[in-house]
């Protein structure tokens, strides 16, 4: 993940709550030593997409609605 620039990486939603589902995607909030462009941002996703065998929910601190903000932050577990 450092080869991306990632700081931290949270996992929120159904794996968070542990109730993950067959076809449930793997929701993380993510944070960058520095801001990273469009296209590296889609290579993290499709890297993790990869390696999860899962689809990819990846989401930034400030791009959170504003109205969901509180209940990620309060359910993300630190992962990395």
């Amino acid at each position: 993940m450092k080869k991306f620039g990632v700081s931290s990486v949270s996992v929120f939603g159904s794996v968070a709550r542990n109730r993950i589902r067959k076809h449930s995607d793997v929701d993380l909030l993510v944070e960058f030593d520095q801001p990273i462009g469009l296209f590296e941002f889609a290579r993290l996703k499709l890297y993790l997409e990869k390696i999860l065998g899962r689809r990819v929910d990846l989401v930034t601190r400030e791009a959170l609605r504003k109205e969901l903000r509180e209940q990620i932050l309060r359910e993300a577990i630190h992962a990395a």
